[in-house]
């Protein structure tokens, strides 16, 4: 397995993090928008204070790779992570979400992801994730 380190977020990450959210490659194979600063920062702020959400910052050797983190949405406990471009393609990716959901044991757990991102939904079945369902632009897992 890719080693990977996942830590707490600082305030001198979010400037890597707003970056890496920019890549207009990385957007589209999201199908999630990027931020401009201002929002992007009060985004990190609100996520950073509220303590129900979990986020971390993943490591690869010495390198911020991205983020994940856990968040409530509606009535769903989700998981999210955002890797940046030089990053992909590693096992990375999964070997986060393999580490931190050592930390957060909260289930069950959902991640929402683009239909045509054909990794993310890789590496979510790789942790145990099953597909529930498949709508026209998303589709949804659940682990647990």
């Amino acid at each position: 397995m890719t080693k990977i380190l996942l830590r707490s977020v600082v305030d001198s990450d979010l400037l890597i993090l707003f970056e890496q959210q920019l890549d207009r490659e990385a957007v589209t194979l999201a199908d999630y928008p990027s931020k401009d600063r201002g929002e992007f920062m009060r985004h990190w702020e609100g996520t950073l204070k509220n303590k129900t959400d979990v986020a971390r910052i993943i490591e690869y050797k010495g390198k911020i790779a991205g983020h994940i983190l856990c968040w409530k949405e509606k009535f769903e406990q989700r998981v999210g992570y955002w890797l940046g471009r030089e990053f992909w393609g590693r096992g990375i990716a999964s070997a986060a979400l393999a580490e931190f959901l050592k930390v957060v044991k909260i289930r069950p757990l959902y991640a929402h992801v683009a239909n045509h991102n054909a990794a993310s939904k890789r590496v979510l079945e790789k942790c145990g994730f099953v597909l529930l369902d498949e709508g026209t632009r998303t589709a949804v897992f659940k682990l647990g």
